[in-house]
């Protein structure tokens, strides 16, 4: 009798015990069926506007049922309890995934829940992946798609975008940060993705500015759309903000993928390695001829590069901003390394205070991460005007000669064609630190070039010359031969080689290979002073 009641109470208790958990089972399934009816309502919305929800963006960027959401039913903290069910997750999802099958932490902004607006939840959520990324050595990819701070939450959202903001701060250099804005972008909300090393963006859905262009009308009388203040190609031609734009969210989240194939997980992990090296081999013979007779002709450097590193492995960064250089990643024989290069096909391949500042980012985003650096020259000088000085080209001309003293990766140079003056020290000359410095036969290395040469050093001959034209010539022939030519650098010690320019690639890739042990002490102090 006894045992049967105890059976009994057993019984009951299980029962309720079944009850408890079938009811628990029944609020989850719940909260599951409410999250399915937020992504269908906001695939919906978006797919109207042009534009992806936050989870189909992620589906794209990580290989296929790699993503782990987290925090998924986080409510925003200002919310009455009776509608935080329409607004699980504050308008953001974050979590990890695999991208080509290597660890990357994202978040996504979900423009359909509050205006994908920051509050305090939502920047929590995005500070919490941000540090996970940091503690785990693994990029982060952000995914941008807001309205802004929530004015709603007052001070308490300008506090997490403050914490988002020192985050970034603290990983630069450490992991690779990388921003998508998909939509807008506006205020405080430009800050991050500005403190990450690259910023996608898309034509006629995404914008950035500091003030949108009703501010602009209502303060300045001006009158310009969104498009016109801080749209896709604004920032990737103009500001230099942007450092990629595409026509849709697709390609951009392609192309994030893309990046992250040639750069490592952090500035402590190996770069990684393509088992697949295709290489023009019928083209590398062509390299002995493709520089024209004429030294003011222009050619495109972009050939050569092609030509040299593996086959469609070149990676173009910043292609329409600063185009008198050329920067970007490619790999050879396999391994990736970062290439900056004067473009002779726009403004005679000049410095300027874009062109600058554009290769020092680069550069000192390569010797952050301990990618080798090629360095392809043909540069006639810094871009002389009132413009320019008045604008601090001396102050942002030294940020590339900072960033390249600063570099210790493995650094090569070859020069090209023209090396004159300033410029020349610049581009990692032999003396500013670069490891090692090749010429092809057609260099010319000089404090300026043969015509402005010849007019101050010859001045008085040719104030005499009754055929000053002819005279000009043969002047300008025998300074070429006697001054600005490679060898004469080479007996001096200040280039390794000349060397035949087919044989660039199989040079680049023993001098690379002579250069993977590379040693370096790090200068005791906090940090230099690079000219801001």
């Amino acid at each position: 009798m006894h045992t049967m009641l105890i059976f009994v109470q057993l019984l009951t208790d299980f029962r309720q015990l079944h009850k408890v958990y079938m009811n628990k089972n029944k609020v989850l399934e719940q909260r599951v069926e409410a999250l399915q009816k937020m992504e269908e309502n906001a695939a919906h919305r978006q797919h109207l506007k042009g534009k992806l929800t936050a989870r189909e963006r992620i589906n794209i960027l990580f290989d296929e049922g790699t993503f782990f959401e987290f925090d998924a039913f986080v409510s925003p903290s200002q919310t009455p309890q009776s509608s935080r069910p329409t607004n699980f997750g504050d308008g953001v999802v974050v979590g990890r995934g695999l991208v080509q099958g290597r660890s990357v932490f994202a978040y996504a902004q979900d423009f359909t829940v509050l205006g994908g607006s920051l509050g305090y939840a939502h920047g929590m959520k995005i500070a919490k992946v941000q540090e996970m990324a940091f503690k785990l050595g693994a990029p982060i990819v952000g995914l941008m798609d807001s309205g802004g701070a929530r004015i709603q939450e007052g001070v308490k959202s300008l506090a997490a975008y403050a914490k988002i903001f020192r985050n970034n701060v603290r990983s630069s250099g450490i992991i690779p940060q990388i921003s998508a804005i998909l939509g807008p972008a506006a205020g405080g909300a430009v800050y991050s993705p500005a403190l990450t090393d690259f910023i996608f963006m898309t034509n006629q859905t995404s914008y950035m500015f500091v003030t949108g262009p009703d501010v602009v009308r209502e303060v300045l009388n001006e009158e310009i759309d969104m498009e016109g203040l801080g749209g896709g190609n604004v920032h990737a031609q103009k500001s230099g903000v942007a450092h990629f734009v595409s026509d849709d969210e697709e390609h951009t989240l392609l192309l994030i993928r893309k990046l992250l194939s040639y750069i490592p997980s952090n500035n402590y992990e190996t770069l990684p390695v393509s088992n697949l090296v295709r290489v023009y081999n019928s083209r590398q013979e062509y390299l002995n001829k493709i520089i024209p007779e004429d030294t003011n002709r222009p050619y495109d450097i972009k050939e050569i590069i092609n030509i040299i590193v593996d086959k469609d492995s070149f990676f173009e960064v910043h292609e329409k901003f600063a185009q008198n250089i050329v920067v970007g990643f490619a790999r050879l024989n396999g391994k990736s390394i970062g290439i900056v290069a004067n473009q002779p096909k726009v403004m005679a391949g000049t410095l300027d205070i874009n062109a600058s500042v554009k290769g020092a980012r680069f550069v000192r985003f390569c010797d952050a991460f301990n990618i080798p650096l090629l360095i392809l020259e043909d540069v006639p000088g810094f871009l002389p005007g009132i413009e320019q000085e008045h604008n601090g080209i001396i102050r942002n001309g030294a940020k590339l000669l900072y960033a390249f003293c600063e570099a210790t990766v493995p650094k090569i140079t070859v020069i090209i064609r023209k090396a004159y003056g300033g410029a020349y020290i610049v581009m990692s000359s032999k003396n500013t630190g670069g490891d090692f410095n090749f010429a092809w036969p057609t260099a010319e290395i000089a404090v300026m070039g043969p015509a402005g040469a010849i007019k101050i050093v010859n001045k008085h001959e040719l104030s005499k010359s009754d055929n000053k034209a002819e005279l000009e010539k043969i002047l300008a022939d025998k300074y070429k031969e006697d001054v600005a030519n490679p060898y004469r650098a080479e007996e001096l010690g200040l280039i390794d080689e000349v060397i035949i320019p087919s044989k660039t690639r199989e040079i680049l890739i023993t001098a690379y290979e002579i250069l993977s042990n590379k040693q370096y002490t790090k200068p005791a102090r906090k940090h230099g002073s690079i000219p801001l």
